[in-house]
């Protein structure tokens, strides 16, 4: 998620050397999409559908023992699906440089790619889906940064505002990684305690946290995937201060990135949609289990 296309061409060239990239909300992983391997890049998976009855949660768990109905209501939760499928169509805007508080970094990036071509946002959007539906059955109110309906982005630092102007009990991005095949698992990014220009990370830093390692038990426990050892100390926790979406956020926020694309048995697991349920109820149970400390 390093690699930030500056114009349409270099991200062809990167693309085609698989490179990892910046994050779509600036600088993580890649994603996968909602309906499989061959999935169009330019075409947003359609949401699943409320009518058909989701899987139970692979804990059985819904929120804190005894906790009637809707444990989550009154809360808020922004999900903030990683980049957007229409983003290698606007390179320019995309590229534009907008201020993160410590530096200036790109609008969006286009994400990455399984090699067989299944796109990040594609992925993104079709998990914050189905963790919406969950998350709205327990009583809480989401609110998404972007559904699909966007032609680009937004940038980075729209999406922190999305958050912050909903008063956020908490917030998620949602992200899979780019990294080199034979390369495994998953990480959740939290914020570094940074201040300058419009970012003040000092009052989110611990309860982000809070919310990273409940989202770290609770996702390996729903899909069996284990914290990725080529990040960090492969606790599966890595702090960043580069992130716009994280440096400008005023309420209690993390990225996750679920997996790795670039490599063959994540991408698998990554494009199977019975996997992405299990990958939605692990990012639902962790937003839960934080919101009812």
């Amino acid at each position: 998620m390093t690699l930030i296309p500056a114009c349409f061409v270099g991200w062809l060239l990167w693309s085609s050397l698989g490179g990892s990239k910046d994050d779509g909300a600036d600088g993580v992983g890649g994603a996968s999409g909602a309906s499989g391997p061959t999935t169009s890049s330019t075409s947003s998976p359609p949401p699943p559908s409320s009518g058909a009855s989701a899987p139970p949660a692979p804990s059985g768990k819904s929120g804190k023992p005894g906790t009637p109905g809707k444990p989550l209501k009154g809360k808020v939760v922004v999900i903030d699906p990683g980049h957007n499928s229409h983003n290698r169509e606007h390179p320019s805007q995309i590229a534009r440089l907008v201020d993160i508080g410590t530096e200036k970094k790109e609008c969006d990036t286009t994400g990455t790619a399984t090699n067989s071509g299944y796109p990040e946002a594609s992925f993104t959007l079709d998990v914050a889906r189905r963790a919406r539906i969950l998350l709205e059955a327990r009583g809480a109110t989401v609110r998404f940064t972007h559904d699909g309906d966007r032609p680009y982005g937004p940038c980075v630092d729209e999406r922190a505002e999305i958050g912050n102007k909903a008063h956020a009990d908490a917030a998620v991005s949602v992200h899979a990684d780019g990294a080199a095949a034979g390369e495994r698992g998953f990480h959740v990014i939290l914020p570094k305690s940074v201040r300058g220009g419009g970012a003040d990370t000092s009052a989110i830093t611990a309860p982000s946290r809070r919310l990273g390692e409940r989202l770290r038990a609770e996702f390996a426990e729903a899909t069996g995937s284990a914290p990725a050892r080529y990040i960090g100390d492969g606790s599966g926790l890595d702090v960043r201060g580069d992130l716009g979406g994280l440096n400008l956020s005023t309420v209690p926020k993390v990225f996750i990135e679920c997996g790795n694309m670039r490599d063959s048995q994540d991408a698998a697991e990554l494009t199977d949609t019975a996997w992405r349920e299990r990958a939605a109820h692990g990012i639902a149970q962790g937003i839960t289990d934080f919101l009812n400390e």
